[in-house]
């Protein structure tokens, strides 16, 4: 028996050592990322916030909440923000102005949905909400099960407001070229998890969910020297462009202008809740 405990004791000690081991490689590789990614970019996008198209009249009132992708952080300009590029597309799409509102900021985690919220003029009430959150969360390794509880706050929160929303779910950081292996290949892998937890909350609650891994992924992956910005980790203007044009059909949906959804769109689990509630 003694031997037995013997071995099972240096047992664990090996196991252990080994997961200390790749803990502490896993954040050199870390660190290494951060050096490389660096902060070209600052962390303050550009503010694309006032009404479009307004000759259309009758403005409808966009929101977007979330992480710096949802504040436009990489496009060069104001108008290539995924906000604006989103609220032209979806004035277009309506033949009605769009007056846009992002409360999204530059390094915001799940658990920051409901201060971005709260922070909103008393009597705002948006005619649909965007999110599109997540990267964060994987990066400062937040459980799954707290981001998707996070989420389900704020979609929650929304919809007894009577407020359609779309959730972009988190992208695939197997995309990110700058992180090193394995660290990437595991920031895939959570990613994905989290997206397919995002999408199953958002859905629940009467969201609609667009998986941007599957949906423009692709485009990332094919041409990263057009889609990324300069600090290879953030969305350039056409990256934007791409974005904002593959979540149209849901914001669309949402408001009732159209009852079809696209490969990679997934509507209310109860389809009776797809109408604001």
């Amino acid at each position: 028996m003694r031997r037995i405990a013997l071995t099972l004791a240096l047992g664990l000690a090996s196991v252990a050592g080994v997961l200390l081991a790749l803990r502490e490689g896993f954040r050199h590789q870390a660190r290494i990322a951060r050096r490389v990614i660096g902060k070209p970019l600052g962390e303050d996008p550009h503010s694309a916030d006032r009404t479009y198209k307004k000759a259309y009249g009758d403005p409808l009132e966009l929101l977007l909440l979330g992480d710096s992708i949802a504040a436009g952080l990489g496009a060069e300009t104001a108008k290539q923000t995924l906000g604006a590029q989103l609220a032209r597309r979806l004035a277009k799409s309506t033949r009605r102005a769009v007056r846009l509102h992002t409360a999204a900021f530059v390094g915001a985690e799940s658990s920051m949905l409901r201060a971005q919220l709260t922070s909103l003029p008393r009597h705002y009430r948006p005619d649909v909400a965007v999110i599109v959150v997540g990267g964060n969360d994987i990066t400062h390794r937040v459980k799954t099960s707290e981001s998707r509880r996070h989420l389900a706050e704020v979609v929650g929160a929304l919809r007894e407001r009577g407020t359609p929303v779309v959730v972009g779910t988190c992208p695939d950081l197997g995309m990110l070229t700058a992180v090193p292996q394995p660290l990437r290949s595991l920031g895939s892998r959570a990613s994905r998890q989290l997206a397919s937890a995002q999408r199953e909350v958002t859905t629940e609650l009467g969201g609609i969910a667009v998986s941007l891994a599957d949906v423009v992924g692709p485009f990332f992956i094919a041409q990263p020297d057009e889609m990324f910005a300069v600090d290879r980790f953030h969305p350039s203007s056409a990256g934007y462009r791409r974005t904002a044009k593959a979540l149209l059909p849901s914001v669309l949906a949402a408001l009732g202008a159209t009852h079809e959804l696209p490969w990679g769109h997934h509507g209310p689990a109860d389809e009776s809740r797809l109408s604001p509630a």
